[in-house]
């Protein structure tokens, strides 16, 4: 499984941006797909996931409210939308595949069960 980030960019505070991340090779592997994102010195954080094909969804208390994720199947596309974007928010957003079936909320924000990660893709939100 191949995964590709996109849409980061430049913002200010208060801000939207909406994150891609489409998945190629092997379908059957991906089950979940998790957005992280590193700050620079700081640890890898886990932001949302979503259950490839059921309807399971979970964001971090840290950005709920303003953070969603979503998906495109005929796609294989997942969505990060990022709606008042604040400084806090600058940091590398990657997007992960868990390869393994099953979905339970304090395995998917390990960052350690996901098998695939994409490239990243940088957000920066300015005051």
């Amino acid at each position: 499984v191949q995964l590709q980030a996109s849409g980061g960019g430049l913002v200010q505070a208060g801000d939207s941006l909406k994150l891609s991340c489409v998945a190629s090779g092997d379908s059957y592997r991906v089950n979940v797909v998790g957005w992280f994102r590193q700050a620079p010195g700081k640890e890898r954080e886990f932001v949302a996931a979503i259950s490839w094909r059921g309807i399971s969804t979970l964001v971090a208390d840290s950005v709920k409210g303003r953070f969603t994720i979503s998906k495109d199947f005929a796609k294989n596309t997942v969505y990060l939308q990022m709606n008042s974007l604040k400084t806090e928010d600058t940091a590398v957003y990657f997007c992960a595949n868990k390869g393994t079936p099953g979905w339970s909320v304090a395995v998917v924000k390990r960052s350690s069960v996901y098998d695939h990660w994409g490239q990243g893709t940088q957000v920066t939100v300015s005051s």
